[in-house]
């Protein structure tokens, strides 16, 4: 039987892009309940249509630096996924902000884990603790002293936190480290949308989609289904103190991401060129998903091409027309 099943699960963030996934790989699975909270800075209530009027699933508008409502939350339930975070855009800008949230509030939640004995807790990590990897594809063992940003830093607080709780408390978790995930229920709007999102807009309004440096920054991006499916395979497994990254262990660059939307939109624009001015200096990204797959049983399924279409097809239905 699944560890899911007659299960009470809390999911930080799960009104979010990848959280709103999740619940529903929970939910098939016969779960006593699940409990989502999300401050909806990130979430939408469009994201979660599909199971907010399911009798499993409890929805609590708050924010997980409420010590006292976060204590109320996981006294309840026998596991935790932890994915509310602030963009890594966001943490640039607001250091203050992004340590009370990604590593107080994700300290809070981690000790009261441990008080009240939670039999797993998921933590969401990204592939950003690495910066430039010293290897590629790259593996878990790759040191993470290259990562330039507060994101990064806080994300590695997390992991080592983690570890250290295995180690005294003999608290059980598994960190996944997302590399580039997209799909449906992307963030369309706003100042941090992904490029993704911003090259469609171009198509649609029939405009020069910019790419800022050469093109040749690349990328390893998964599906935000199969990065789903990884959280439950984590959840299930007998795994515990370890990190997975979370790929497609295929890399794509700027230039071959354009070209391939593109394809799939049938536009025959041409790109236009500005000087580079991320905030995440990092050219080339791809994944060793073998530990994973070892260990999990975790395969990608998505291809780009299919991923993308989807993408796009969701990106239409939003916008409300048809082209």
């Amino acid at each position: 039987m699944s560890k899911i099943n007659k299960s009470k699960i809390l999911v930080t963030g799960g009104a979010g892009f990848v959280g709103s996934y999740i619940v529903e790989e929970l939910l098939k699975k016969e779960p006593a309940q699940v409990i989502i909270i999300d401050n909806m800075l990130r979430g939408t209530h469009r994201n979660m249509e599909s199971f907010i009027d399911n009798p499993l699933v409890e929805y609590k508008e708050g924010d997980i630096r409420d010590f006292k409502l976060m204590e109320n939350l996981i006294s309840s339930v026998d596991y935790v996924f932890h994915l509310a975070a602030l963009r890594i855009t966001r943490c640039a800008e607001n250091q203050k902000e992004a340590f009370e949230v990604m590593v107080q509030a994700t300290f809070n939640i981690i000790e009261l884990c441990k008080k009240y004995e939670i039999k797993k807790l998921i933590y969401s990590s990204t592939a950003s603790v690495y910066g430039l990897a010293q290897n590629f594809p790259t593996p878990e063992s790759d040191n993470t002293y290259d990562n330039k940003t507060f994101y990064g830093a806080a994300k590695s607080f997390g992991e080592a936190t983690l570890r250290s709780y295995h180690d005294m408390h003999g608290l059980n978790y598994v960190a996944l480290r997302y590399f580039n995930i997209y799909g449906p229920r992307m963030d369309t709007e706003g100042k941090y949308t992904e490029v993704m999102i911003k090259w469609f807009d171009c198509i649609k309004n029939n405009k020069a989609p910019l790419i800022y440096g050469d093109g040749s920054t690349s990328m390893d991006f998964v599906y935000v289904e199969d990065v789903a499916r990884a959280n439950i395979l984590a959840l299930e497994s007998e795994v515990s103190d370890e990190v997975f990254n979370v790929g497609y262990q295929r890399e794509t660059s700027l230039k071959e991401l354009l070209n391939t939307m593109l394809e799939v939109t049938k536009s025959d624009l041409k790109p236009e060129h500005k000087p580079d001015n991320t905030i995440n200096p990092v050219s080339k990204r791809i994944a060793d998903i073998s530990k994973a797959n070892n260990l999990l049983g975790f395969e990608p399924k998505t291809s780009l091409e299919q991923g993308i279409d989807d993408l796009y097809n969701w990106y239409l239905e939003i916008k409300g027309k048809v082209y």
